[in-house]
This record gives C-alpha cells, sequence and structure tokens, in this order.
C-alpha cells in the first residue's frame, strides 16, 4: 500500500513537471514585415537562429512563392499556412491554392472581411458564410488545403442568442472551413479566449500569440494601435488557461504575432516566457 502511494506520488510530480508549451512557436511573417520586405533570406536567417522553424506568410514580399519555399527550405523551415486578402480569396481562390502548395502550406488563412461601417452585421455575416463554404471547398477538394478563418474582434456582435461569431462558426461546413483564433482579437471584445476554445474544440486549428497592454479598454471595432501589442505575460490575458484549452483542443500551429515596432525586444522576451511556463 506504501509503495502504490510513493508511485502515485511519482506520477503525480512527473505531470505536474510537464512543460505547458514545450515546442518552440511559429511566427507570423507580419511581426518581421518590415524586414521581410527588406530582404527575405536575411529574416529567415534571423528567425531561424532564433529557433523558429514553422512559419505563417501573410504576404509574398514582392517574391514568388517558389523563391519563398526554396528559401525556407535551404534553411530547414517551413510554412505551414499562408495568409492571404479577402479580395484575392475570393477572386482568386485557385491562384491562393496554388501558391499556398508551392509553398508547402496546408492551410490558407484570411484575417479580416470587408464590411461598410464601423458595425459587422448579419448581412455582412450571411454573405461571409456562402463565400467561405465555396472557396473552402475549391481549396480542399482541388488542393487538399485546409481554409481558416482568423477572428478580428467584430464579429462577436451579438445576435441571436450568441454573436455573429456563432453564426458563422455554425453556418460553415467543418469539412471546408475552420478557424484561426487570435487570442487578442478574441479578449478585445470581451470574450475569454481559452472558453471559445472549449466551446468550439474541433473548428479551431491554429492560434496567434499575442498579448494586450495592461490599462488598455477594449470594444467590437476590430482595431488597437499596434503599440498595445506586448510582449506574452506582460499584457491582460490569462495566457496558461488559454494553453491549457488549445492543448485539450488539439490546435494544430501556434504563431507568435507582435505588431508593435518593439517587436525585436518583445518577441524574445514572448519566447522565454513561453519556455517558463
Amino acid at each position: 500500500m506504501l509503495l502504490f502511494f510513493f508511485l502515485n506520488v511519482g506520477v503525480l510530480s512527473a505531470q505536474k513537471g510537464k512543460p505547458l508549451f514545450p515546442q518552440t512557436p511559429g511566427m507570423v511573417s507580419y511581426t518581421y514585415r518590415n524586414s521581410f520586405a527588406k530582404d527575405v533570406a536575411a529574416t529567415l536567417d534571423t528567425l531561424k537562429s532564433m529557433g523558429i522553424k514553422d512559419m505563417e506568410f501573410s504576404n509574398l514580399f514582392g517574391r514568388k512563392a517558389s523563391e519563398i519555399r526554396e528559401m525556407l527550405d535551404d534553411r530547414g523551415m517551413f510554412c505551414s499556412s499562408f495568409g492571404v486578402g479577402y479580395p484575392d480569396l475570393t477572386t482568386k481562390t485557385r491562384e491562393v491554392g496554388e501558391n499556398a502548395k508551392t509553398l508547402g502550406a496546408k492551410y490558407v488563412r484570411v484575417a479580416w472581411i470587408p464590411h461598410d461601417g464601423a458595425t459587422f452585421t448579419i448581412a455582412d455575416a450571411k454573405k461571409t458564410v456562402e463565400e467561405f463554404n465555396r472557396v473552402g471547398k475549391i481549396l480542399k477538394d482541388e488542393f487538399g488545403i485546409t481554409f481558416c478563418y482568423h477572428n478580428h474582434g467584430y464579429e462577436f456582435q451579438p445576435y441571436e442568442n450568441g454573436t455573429l461569431f456563432d453564426y458563422i462558426m455554425k453556418n460553415t461546413d467543418p469539412k471546408y472551413v475552420s478557424f484561426e483564433i487570435d487570442i487578442l482579437w478574441t479578449f478585445f471584445p470581451g470574450l475569454d479566449p481559452a472558453a471559445l476554445i472549449s466551446k468550439y474544440p474541433k473548428r479551431f486549428k491554429l492560434l496567434h500569440l499575442k498579448d494586450l497592454r495592461k490599462g488598455i479598454e477594449g470594444n467590437s471595432s476590430g482595431k488597437t494601435a499596434v503599440e498595445n501589442d506586448v510582449a506574452l505575460g506582460t499584457g491582460q490575458l490569462d495566457i496558461p488557461s488559454i494553453l491549457k484549452a488549445a492543448k485539450k483542443a488539439g490546435i494544430k500551429h501556434y504563431y507568435i504575432e507582435d505588431e508593435s515596432p518593439s517587436y525585436a525586444k518583445q518577441v524574445p522576451q514572448t519566447m522565454k516566457y513561453l519556455k517558463s511556463l
């Protein structure tokens, strides 16, 4: 009986000692957008030196997809997700699919739905559902690529017994439409990112890691000053609870996105924080 007690204590201690975030995070190219615009190869060298391998490219920076793929291959890096604008997604879907396939990406992501005025409406949501189901089917059936929508805060307008985000989630086909949760843009309009992940555990495949400066009050505009992005663990978000929910949901890729002009200082702080968890 005593031996059984000590064995169980040992198991519990080992479980308690497991890191919450054991992998090296990926990186959104937008974080280093100014550097990439000047020199793609040199920027990839910088990221590689930091241990980054997994990239989400939000731009080709004037290069061909094949050129970026070659640079990634040469450095032992890879592109898992390719971000594009809504107009290209909806009017150049097959070109987007070809570029994503060339890059080696398994996901195509869009992060902003055009809408008139300050408020996202049910009419916008209905049109979005139609377009997402259409392009998602093309990308999956013709290219083997999963389409993901990245929330940006304005979709959480109240609607019936939930929000317009809930409407989009419930009316898009899970076979063709998945999601990338941006945890700042979930928290900013007043939601709990961990709770949202837990509500739809099978729909979120990707996650943007970012934190919001303390003292900043959010809203549903989908916009805030880039200076309000801060290193993980120094802002308002409960990062450990979010990561626990994401891990339980089986989210595939985690990307650091820091839009702040202080990214060069903050990204290493973020990586150090993740290792400490």
